[in-house]
């Protein structure tokens, strides 16, 4: 187990009505970094969305990190943060699975640990962030379609983890409940020298620990409009393929459900962001 006696999050998976995405605003302020050269063997990197990313094949998953802990071996490991956020499940295993390592768990903000990624930072033994660095609470998120004892469903499903992160920002910074449930219901923004002043971190970044990897501009434009399908109900599958038929230009390359007048509308407004 983890040398602080961090609390277990327990999470069960929301209705199929419920899609997560990762929040706007986190996505919009994230830039990627990728690490130095040289990183030590006991390391492990989590620069991308939490969940795996259909349109990169990429992102950070539970299982992921698992295969990593255990090629490195029951000794001290440090994890480099640098994460919009994404799948809040994926988060909390990924939580669960650090804070079970049995020896010392350091973590670094390197830019950005926001919705479910603050939620990763919070299995350290040891959080460090820089101080241009930013890490970012919210409640959960979530996108939910369907009647309305579908939407009760979800609704009911999700206050529990909101009480189970107010709990755990509660006990890492030391803070009152009520301040932690004050912060996620605001989605505040804390900046590295407000993180480690109320105990959300232990310290500042010894150094530069990344450098600012080559920014892929369509990749935010697809994920912005993901976004954006996920909020008007649009399935995974067709999801993909629509949004694969915008970049290419191939409108047959819509599947033959989605031919409804108003979500074709919407997409082709969707159509300029992916491509700006």
């Amino acid at each position: 187990m983890s040398l602080r006696p961090l609390p277990e999050l327990q999470a069960r998976r929301l209705p199929d009505v419920c899609a997560f995405h990762v929040d706007d605003d986190a996505l919009n302020r994230f830039e990627p970094l990728a690490p130095r050269a040289a990183l030590d063997e006991a390391s492990i990197s989590i620069l991308d969305v939490i969940g795996y990313d259909d349109w990169t094949g990429e992102g950070v998953t539970s299982k992921r990190i698992s295969s990593a802990l255990r090629s490195i071996g029951e000794q001290p490991v440090t994890v480099n943060l640098n994460s919009p956020g994404g799948d809040f499940f994926e988060g909390v295993a990924i939580y669960n699975i650090l804070r079970q390592h049995p020896a010392k768990v350091t973590i670094n903000i390197l830019g950005l640990a926001a919705s479910s990624a603050s939620v990763i930072a919070m299995a350290g033994d040891e959080v460090r962030i820089g101080k241009t660095g930013f890490l970012m609470v919210h409640n959960a998120w979530v996108v939910a379609v369907g009647n309305r004892h579908d939407l009760a469903e979800a609704a009911t499903t999700m206050e529990p983890f909101d009480d189970a992160m107010a709990s755990l920002y509660a006990d890492r910074s030391g803070k009152k409940k009520a301040q932690a449930i004050r912060w996620m219901d605001e989605e505040t923004w804390f900046n590295g020298e407000q993180a480690v002043e109320l105990g959300l971190a232990d310290a500042f970044l010894a150094g530069d620990a990344a450098i600012a990897a080559a920014a892929k501009p369509e990749v935010k434009a697809e994920r912005r409009t993901e976004n954006a399908l996920i909020r008007a109900g649009v399935s995974r599958g067709d999801r993909r393929s629509l949004i694969a038929a915008l970049k290419g230009g191939k409108q047959d390359a819509a599947p033959d459900a989605m031919q409804d007048a108003g979500i074709l509308a919407a997409l082709s407004q969707l159509s300029e962001t992916i491509r700006s």
